[in-house]
C-alpha cells in the first residue's frame, strides 16, 4: 500500500533535543503520482514523530501490514 504524508512542523523532543513533525494529512495514494482518500482520521495527529521512518512503522502496525507492503512518500508542498 502506499500512502502520502504532509508534515507540520512539531517540536523538540525532550529526550534527544531532535526536531520532530506531525501529521497534517496522510492519503492513500491511488498511484504513483496520484493522492487518493484521505486517511488522517487512522492516525493520532497530534503525535511527534521523529522521522519518516518512525510514521512507516507506526502505519504498518496499525494497519496490520507488514513493513515490507507500507510505501510511504511526502507531499512536495506547492
Amino acid at each position: 500500500m502506499q500512502f502520502e504524508f504532509t508534515r507540520r512542523r512539531g517540536v523538540r523532543s525532550p529526550v534527544t533535543d531532535a526536531p520532530t513533525f506531525r501529521v497534517g494529512k496522510l492519503a492513500r495514494a491511488r498511484t504513483a503520482d496520484q493522492t487518493g482518500a484521505d486517511i488522517s482520521h487512522l492516525i493520532d495527529r497530534s503525535y511527534n514523530y521523529h522521522s519518516p521512518r518512525e510514521l512507516h512503522w507506526h502505519l504498518a502496525e496499525r494497519l496490520g501490514l507488514a513493513p515490507t507492503a507500507v510505501k510511504l512518500r511526502e507531499a512536495v508542498a506547492a
